[in-house]
């Protein structure tokens, strides 16, 4: 039923794309004569990594690297390798024997260990832009830095808190907030959760309306979501849902977000159509969405 239809824009992208072939290795070159050095044992200088699966059944080597991981089998033709937050699944043929499948891990051991590594970078992105909710604490709001601070002698018109319209010390603008000195880690979070959320809906609002009729579309209801995997996402019946936690970023990267959403009501797929649909009203969309996925949201 198309009233039932809805498209979602990921937050994380896994990656599921079957990966390249590895390329020619080029021969070593022949290092000069020279008085010899004492012998340094490899595993000195090299610490091999660890990459497990918190669902992991079988274990490889792959390089230098030790990989846990998980392993199913299905209706499938190939062996397929998914690299996401959680570490590598393996999905196999029943028909597959294991050696078959040690084999094609070992072929692809180059690419499933940089994506490893690449997915535990961002891992510890994320952990370094964690929130620590007390006085002083900083996060972005539109793409710019904001600090905390605990103002209870003032209740701000009812709402619980202000942001001040120029910078204070340091060049950053402050976000008070309406709670007492010695409030809880949850309290102080919840207060400026509300506050963002507020902000956040306001703004969607603006930037719907602004977009709506460039893409020829309405839109009927507009709500937020706290998904922890999608930025948002679109129904046939003309139901919008946005991520609050995008008033992290910046004006431009929320404005492809909406239109994305928007587009959807043009066209209910991801399709050349689609795409051209929000390249004609945002032209870069493709850094932006890069951005969204390069740049990590706080961690609350």
């Amino acid at each position: 039923m198309r009233g039932l239809m809805q498209f979602t824009l990921d937050l994380f992208d896994e990656l599921r794309v079957e990966p390249p072939a590895p390329a020619p290795v080029a021969p070593k070159a022949i290092a000069p004569q020279g008085p010899s050095l004492p012998a340094v044992p490899l595993s000195d200088t090299l610490r091999p990594a660890r990459f497990v699966h918190p669902r992991a059944t079988r274990e490889a080597v792959l390089g230098h690297a030790h990989v846990a991981y998980e392993f199913a089998r299905g209706k499938r033709r190939t062996i397929g390798f998914v690299v996401g937050a959680e570490g590598l699944s393996v999905r196999a043929p029943r028909w597959v024997a294991l050696r078959d499948v040690d084999a094609a891990l070992q072929e692809k051991a180059g690419w499933i260990v940089r994506k490893l590594d690449e997915a535990q970078q961002r891992h510890e992105r994320l952990e370094s832009a964690r929130i620590e909710w007390k006085d002083g604490a900083r996060f972005p709001f539109l793409g710019e830095p904001v600090v905390l601070r605990l103002d209870p002698r003032h209740a701000f018109d009812g709402v619980g808190a202000m942001l001040d319209a120029e910078p204070g010390e340091g060049g950053v603008r402050e976000l008070r907030l309406s709670v007492a000195n010695n409030a809880t880690t949850a309290q102080i979070r919840d207060a400026a959760q509300a506050w963002l959320m507020r902000q956040a809906k306001r703004l969607f609002q603006e930037r719907l309306t602004l977009y709506a009729p460039q893409l020829g579309v309405r839109w009927t209801k507009m709500s937020l979501s706290n998904a922890a995997t999608r930025w948002g996402s679109a129904s046939a019946d003309g139901a919008i849902r946005l991520n609050w936690r995008l008033v992290h970023y910046r004006l431009p990267v929320i404005d492809y977000v909406v239109v994305h959403e928007l587009a959807h009501l043009r066209v209910m797929d991801h399709s050349p159509r689609f795409w051209e649909t929000v390249e004609s009203v945002v032209p870069d969309y493709g850094a932006l969405r890069q951005q969204l996925k390069d740049e990590p949201v706080p961690r609350w």
